[in-house]
């Protein structure tokens, strides 16, 4: 049986994958939905490449797309085709990308960003949701994420309930991976507020049901988080503007603004902030500086304004990276309005919010020491501008109608 080693590559972004037909002149499986696929030796008898250098270099040549971030690698696993007398060794890769737009070559007859859940729905190349399944988020990344901001994590949450709900036999089972996502991230409301909706909205108790709000229920989430953004950059476009940590949504907002210069800080613990401004540097004057040099980086940046992420929002004051209250309060001293820019699905129907510890180290010595190295921290809403959401700018009152309508999304 001839053997040969491939890598699968799926391209994910605003919580769906690019899924690709195979070309009616395809070496193999013409005209079946596949994702992006190659050998690892492209010539037959040539040595193969590592699995991650040729699954950037089949990105690249099947959609033209020349920069992705790697996000999961799973385990290779074998696929017997008595048919055409092969044994495939499958590399599975989890790619992000920033864009929908490819370039498609020959080998692709169509495409289409599609929920993953489709997968099981087409005539696909052999145990395609295998090499899905080896690399999609799960509770557990969910939980461990330290990386991304709250609103890019609610959709993951989502996508896990969505694959969970397809994989379900009854509705109990889907309940407890409900419950898990909400326990996963106590700290961001709007995880839990998602969630709650596609259990809510449901059509009945019944997996499937679940499945197709969950699938609704990232569609609106992208969608509001998008125009959460818009509102934002309308405070800021051409503006020298500072933030901190990562959020997606300031991100996108930035790119809608087109400010004339970003100031960011590294954002420790977990220093996120350095990779923002790394991917911020192609497209705008970017200066990045320590956290404790921040406040007094100001005035010597000549800010125009402070544009910042929530995790959580109150009536009186937000939760979001620590360093914000800080930033805040700097800005409050030479007059700069610091906008917060979110979904108002970050609004919690709680009176109080837990705080997730740090996981970072902050000191290991044998000192008897008590430690504070928080992640998250609470900014009095009184420093804020503006709270920039998809509804518009929210005071404490609207902040307080958003709430109550959350808590009835608890009763599913």
């Amino acid at each position: 049986m001839d053997e040969r080693e491939v890598v699968t590559c799926f391209l994910h972004n605003d919580g769906e994958v690019l899924l690709v037909r195979r070309s009616a002149d395809a070496e193999s499986y013409p005209g079946r939905w596949a994702t992006v696929t190659g050998y690892l030796a492209p010539e037959r008898g040539a040595p193969p490449d590592e699995p991650a250098t040729a699954a950037r270099r089949e990105i690249n040549e099947e959609t033209g797309l020349p920069d992705s971030s790697l996000v999961r690698r799973g385990e290779a696993f074998a696929v017997e085709d008595a048919r055409l007398g092969t044994r495939w060794r499958v590399h599975p890769f989890l790619f992000e990308t920033g864009t929908r737009e490819i370039d498609p070559n020959w080998e692709l007859q169509e495409y289409e960003w599609a929920h993953a859940t489709e997968i099981r729905r087409r005539e696909t190349v052999p145990d395609l949701w295998r090499s899905y399944d080896s690399v999609r988020p799960t509770v557990e990344s969910v939980a461990a994420d330290d990386e991304h901001g709250s609103a890019r994590l609610s959709v993951r949450a989502l996508e896990v309930l969505r694959d969970e709900a397809a994989l379900a036999s009854d509705w109990n089972a889907v309940a407890d991976v409900a419950r898990e996502l909400l326990a996963a991230r106590p700290s961001m409301a709007v995880v839990a507020n998602r969630i709650n909706r596609a259990m809510s909205e449901a059509s009945e108790r019944a997996p499937g049901a679940v499945e197709r709000a969950a699938r609704e229920e990232i569609d609106r989430a992208v969608e509001t988080d998008r125009a959460a953004a818009g509102v934002a950059a309308s405070r800021i476009e051409g503006a020298r503007v500072c933030t901190l940590s990562r959020s997606g949504t300031v991100e996108r907002a930035l790119e809608l603004a087109g400010p004339e210069a970003v100031l960011i800080a590294e954002s420790r613990p977990g220093g996120e902030g350095v990779g923002v401004a790394e991917s911020l540097a192609s497209s705008h004057d970017v200066t990045l500086t320590s956290d404790a040099a921040l406040p007094g980086q100001l005035g010597a940046f000549e800010a125009d304004a402070v544009v910042v992420g929530a995790d959580t929002i109150l009536p009186d004051r937000v939760l979001n990276k620590v360093g914000t209250y800080g930033l805040a309060l700097a800005a409050a001293a030479r007059d700069i309005p610091v906008y917060v820019v979110a979904s108002a699905d970050k609004v919690t129907p709680d009176d109080e919010i837990e705080i997730e510890p740090s996981p970072a180290t902050l000191y290991d010595g044998d000192a008897n020491l008590t430690l504070a190295n928080p992640l998250f921290e609470e900014t009095p809403i009184e420093l804020c501008a503006e709270m920039c959401t998809e509804r518009g700018a929210l005071d404490s009152d609207g902040v307080a109608e958003v709430a109550t309508r959350h808590r009835s999304l608890r009763e599913w």
